[in-house]
């Protein structure tokens, strides 16, 4: 059986203005479209109080909720485009590639060496 915690996790006041945001975007997209909260719910299988809570940004609502309104409003492309353009997760990973400044330092140092000496040939040669 899978975990419920009793009570949702805390969402900071920025999330909270973010969901906000989108769900007011929501609303619009819906508004445009000239479709009612009933037309939209019934589209994504869901209850005219879940989608309620999507318009309104309730962090409550499931990310499964809000997919399903954008699949409803025709907009589930624009999920492609979230991360799509990860410029900090792409410098961490160019970072991560780099050689470590240890490793150049070795092999500059070994470049800049001499090379040991030949060892002496014993055979009898005078």
């Amino acid at each position: 059986m899978a975990y419920m915690p009793s009570k949702p996790p805390v969402v900071f006041p920025q999330e909270q203005r973010l969901l906000a945001q989108l769900g007011e975007r929501l609303r619009l997209a819906r508004r445009r479209r000239k479709l009612s909260m009933a037309a939209v719910a019934g589209r994504a299988g869901i209850s005219r109080t879940s989608l309620y809570k999507v318009e309104a940004g309730d962090a409550g609502a499931t990310m499964g909720t809000y997919l399903r309104v954008l699949v409803a409003l025709g907009l589930e492309n624009d999920l492609h485009s979230l991360g799509a353009d990860d410029k900090v997760g792409r410098k961490l990973q160019d970072l991560a590639l780099e050689p470590s400044r240890a490793a150049v330092r070795r092999r500059q140092g070994a470049a800049l060496s001499p090379a040991p000496a030949a060892a002496p040939l014993s055979g009898g040669l005078p």
